[in-house]
């Protein structure tokens, strides 16, 4: 399955595979996916945490023991917190957004669904990013799952990647073609 889709391959797509097939064969991707996505945000949020995921500084054990007391404090057990441990003791813990990414993309095969990138200036309400995933399935006939990454430096609108369509509203884009147009026209 890794080796059919482009993003899912590497080390990170034979780990995705791996947990994937795992959570379908316990009938428990929506739980795994949950996990890791809470694990996904906690790791955003928070420079600690970053760090010790991708520093090499860090021992195996070292690594093991402040994971397995970050997964009891966020609640993250079972299938995820034994997936995550196995990363960090096989030292590819450095690797897990990408690990996630694939998994996601696995996820989203196997149920049907489209992926979007969705990069806004500030972050959405539920009522926005409803509204943003009815439209998307307007246009592709599927339920898209969202990764919304927020860029203040896009100024506002959205950009938005479905696939290999790309559609660029952000006020950023908009603003440097006008900026473009005086050039040539000065």
């Amino acid at each position: 399955m890794a080796a059919e889709d482009p993003s899912v391959s590497g080390v990170s797509g034979r780990y995705a595979t791996a947990l994937f097939e795992l959570a379908r064969d316990e009938k428990s991707i929506d739980a795994v996916r949950a996990d890791l996505d809470r694990f996904e945000v906690m790791l955003a949020d928070s420079a600690d945490l970053k760090r010790l995921v991708r520093s090499p500084v860090f021992s195996s054990d070292a690594q093991s023991k402040a994971l397995a007391a970050v997964l009891d404090k966020a609640g993250i057990s079972g299938t995820s917190a034994k997936f995550l441990k196995v990363l960090t003791a096989n030292r590819r813990l450095f690797a897990v957004t990408d690990v996630i990414r694939a998994f996601r993309a696995l996820v989203a095969k196997f149920k049907g669904e489209a992926t979007a990138d969705v990069t806004v200036a500030e972050a959405l309400n539920e009522k926005n990013l409803d509204a943003l995933k009815t439209a998307l399935k307007s246009v592709t006939g599927k339920d898209v799952a969202l990764n919304v990454n927020v860029d203040p430096s896009i100024i506002g609108g959205l950009v938005v990647k479905l696939g290999s369509r790309m559609v660029d509203s952000s006020l950023r884009t908009k603003l440097n073609s006008i900026k473009h147009a005086m050039k040539e026209a000065g």
